[in-house]
Formats: C-alpha cells, structure tokens, sequence
C-alpha cells in the first residue's frame, strides 16, 4: 500500500518536532537517576535509549537505509525493542540526550528528500506518517520520562492530534487489520465506533473478531459515539491512563445504542 502525502502534512510535523525535541532533550539530561523505574520493566534510561534507537530507525528508513527486520504487533515490537536495548549499553543521560539531538537534526535533513519511505512488513509510508510516528514517540515516552522523575511534561492537543491522525491512522490503514489488535482478546468482538477528535476529523473504528479497519466520517450505525481530547486518547490507548479520569473530567465522552462495548473495545486494543 502506497500513502500520498503533502508538503503541509510533512512540514507540520516537522515543525512539531523541532518544538518538542528540545524539550525532550532538556528533560532526558535532567533525569537525576537512570535506573529509576519508567514503564513496565524499562528503567529512564532504558526509555531514553529506545527513543534514539527510534530516531535511528526511522531516520535510516526515510533515507533509504536498511532497517532492522520485526512484525508490527505488540510482541513483534518488543522483541525488536529488547534486541536493540541489549545491543546497546548507554544509559548516561546526558549522552543519550546527545545522541537523541543529533539523531533529530539528521531526521530533519534526510526526511524532506524522500517521497515515500520504505518501513516495516513492506508497508510504504508518505514521510508524514514517518515523522508523526517519531513526534509520538516523543510524546509518549516523554510523559513515561517525565512521571518517573516528577517533571512536567505538559503535550499540546495539536501535538497529539499529529500523533493519532498523523502516524497512527496511516498506520492502522497501511499494516494488516490484525496488528493494532489483541488476538486474544479480540477473537469474538464486533463493534463499531464513532470516533470525534476535537479540533480534528472524525473516523470509524470497526473491529470484527480480530481485526480493526477505519473508515473516515461517521459511522450511522455505531454501537458508540465517542468524543475525545486527543491527548487523553493517545494516552488511554496506548495505556498511560485509564478511562475513569478523562470521563470524569470531560476530555472523553461516549454514548449511543451500547456505550458499554467501549470498555471491550479498550481491552482489544493493543498499539505495538
């Protein structure tokens, strides 16, 4: 599958980046202990190395480079991940935020030459998708970064915005249908989803019995309807927060003919 892409797509989110990596930098030299715990079994300085291993790849793949061969689901993803952290030792905070400055400085040069960008599992990306994907795991891991050491690490809604309709939708479009799925989980659900970004589009998220497909506009006959802040989506989704807070704060809302498929729906899930 080819993914066409624009000059304003790329330079938004080239633009978004050299916001956000300077913060990232600041917030990577200032970790006080890298062995301090971050998310899951990754330390700090664990979470900042992989941030520069992405870097590296998607740098290498939007310059034509080879790139390290991995499935693009949840397991195939943390193998590549737990391969790489073992091949590299550094954990110094300060020389990954070095190399995390470097890396983006290089990304920035070498992705405006390319038309498309050649990724995982054959998947061609517009360099948009590419950039968006990078920006998103600055955010993400950013915030892992950030709770660990008791630093804020505040993301702004267009920045977010970037990261689902930017990276994630071509994603989820581009890979086969079951790769932003839990198998297991998802083996006999069907729903359809409504899905309403503020201050972006609106697509339909349809999961049938392992698989997810989007279609853009609404959904007539959704099962919900949900209308989110796309900073507390992404982090409910590739779960950094549970459902109850963003509910009970207004940043995510959901009604229809069954609401309650919605908790189903956030189990089945599984961004790799």
């Amino acid at each position: 599958m080819v993914a066409k892409d624009c000059d304003g797509a790329l330079a938004e989110a080239c633009a978004a980046l050299r916001e956000v990596v300077p913060s990232l930098v600041a917030l990577v030299r200032s970790v006080p202990d890298a062995g301090s715990t971050a998310i899951g079994t990754w330390t700090v300085g664990d979470t900042a190395a992989h941030l520069s291993h992405a870097f590296r790849f998607d740098t290498d793949a939007a310059a034509g480079r080879p790139i390290p061969e991995a499935t693009v689901t949840t397991a195939g993803m943390a193998k590549l991940n737990a391969q790489l952290l073992a091949e590299d030792a550094e954990r110094d905070p300060a020389l990954l935020a070095d190399r995390i400055r470097a890396l983006a400085r290089e990304f920035d040069g070498v992705v405006s030459r390319a038309a498309t960008v050649d990724w995982l599992q054959g998947v061609r990306l517009p360099p948009s998708a590419v950039a968006c994907h990078l920006l998103e795991e600055c955010l993400v891991h950013g915030h892992d970064i950030a709770r660990a050491t008791g630093r804020p690490w505040p993301i702004r809604r267009a920045h977010a915005l970037l990261a689902i309709e930017g990276a994630a939708f071509p994603l989820i479009g581009a890979l086969p249908p079951t790769a932003f799925v839990n198998q297991q989980k998802a083996a006999s659900f069907r729903g359809r989803f409504d899905l309403r970004l503020r201050g972006g589009g609106r697509t339909s998220m349809v999961f049938d019995r392992g698989s997810l497909t989007l279609e853009a506009g609404c959904a007539g006959d959704a099962d919900a309807h949900i209308c989110a802040d796309p900073v507390a989506l992404m982090l409910v989704f590739i779960g950094r927060q549970g459902i109850e807070r963003p509910l009970l704060g207004g940043k995510l809302a959901a009604w229809g003919r069954r609401p309650w498929k919605l908790a189903r729906m956030l189990s089945a899930i599984s961004p790799p």
